[in-house]
């Protein structure tokens, strides 16, 4: 007999998902604050303020991409695309402010 068949099994929230669901609730708590994400296709870096969440997408009013001409917009960013995000919070480090010439 196999887990599916078996009525005592309980099937319970793979890591995948329970990785995913704490990623969508840490930008849900960072709506309004500025946040740094990175993700390992084109254009890779996005810094902005965290508009919404929208299901498993994050709305992004991006500020700085590695892209000049993909700044100054909303982004919709899926949470499976993020490699890695921070989140500005009180009491910790802020993002540094990038600038193209002093």
């Amino acid at each position: 007999m196999t887990h599916a068949e078996d009525e005592n099994w309980i099937q319970s929230p793979s890591i995948n998902d329970l990785h995913d669901e704490g990623v969508i609730q840490n930008f849900r708590d960072g709506i309004g604050k500025k946040a740094f994400i990175l993700t390992p296709s084109f254009p890779f870096v996005f810094i902005g303020k965290v508009a919404e969440v929208i299901e498993d997408y994050v709305l992004l009013d991006t500020q700085v991409t590695t892209i000049g001409e993909l700044e100054n917009r909303n982004w919709f960013i899926h949470v499976h695309s993020i490699e890695t995000y921070y989140i500005e919070t009180k009491g910790l480090p802020r993002i540094p402010k990038l600038m193209e010439d002093f």
